[in-house]
């Protein structure tokens, strides 16, 4: 990752977002479900709905699921169900560019692969076993933690 994301002081909820993932659930379940209170989902539904974003979708390392799972929350907390209200659509399409750039900038990448260094353009579909090495080899409980902070922090700034 460009920048130390061990350095920035996560809110609750980031953090909630990293134990998630510590707990096992996949980036894109940790992030969303840390969104509960303002999505209206329950754990179950946040769960079901992320569950095939994991591992950049799928373990096909495509978009990192950290950034996915924030992307569904900030749908269900500003999102459009018009089909027809361009200007929602516009807004909310600025907010997940905004969202990106940050992303990129601070993480070099929206790509799971390239987020974890990876050459290989899918993974085997099992996950991999949860240990302590595991953890330590990937950035992806911070990511989720990261991808939580940034997005509270663009949602409080649509507030201002």
């Amino acid at each position: 990752m460009a920048q130390n994301n061990n350095d920035i002081d996560y809110s609750p909820r980031a953090l909630k977002a990293k134990e998630n993932f510590e707990n096992g659930f996949n980036c894109c379940q940790a992030t969303l479900l840390a969104f509960g209170d303002l999505t209206g989902l329950d754990p179950e539904t946040s769960c079901k709905i992320a569950s095939s974003f994991g591992g950049g979708i799928g373990r096909l390392r495509e978009v990192c699921g950290a950034f996915s799972g924030a992307c569904m929350a900030l749908g269900m907390i500003c999102g459009s169900n018009d089909p027809n209200d361009k200007q929602s659509k516009t807004n909310q399409y600025k907010q997940i560019q905004t969202f990106a750039e940050q992303f990129r900038r601070d993480n070099g990448s929206i790509i799971c692969r390239e987020l974890l260094g990876l050459q290989e353009k899918q993974s085997e579909p099992t996950p991999e076993t949860r240990t302590t090495q595991y953890y330590h080899k990937r950035p992806c409980a911070l990511l989720c933690a990261y991808a939580t902070h940034t997005l509270e922090n663009l949602l409080a700034k649509a507030d201002e």
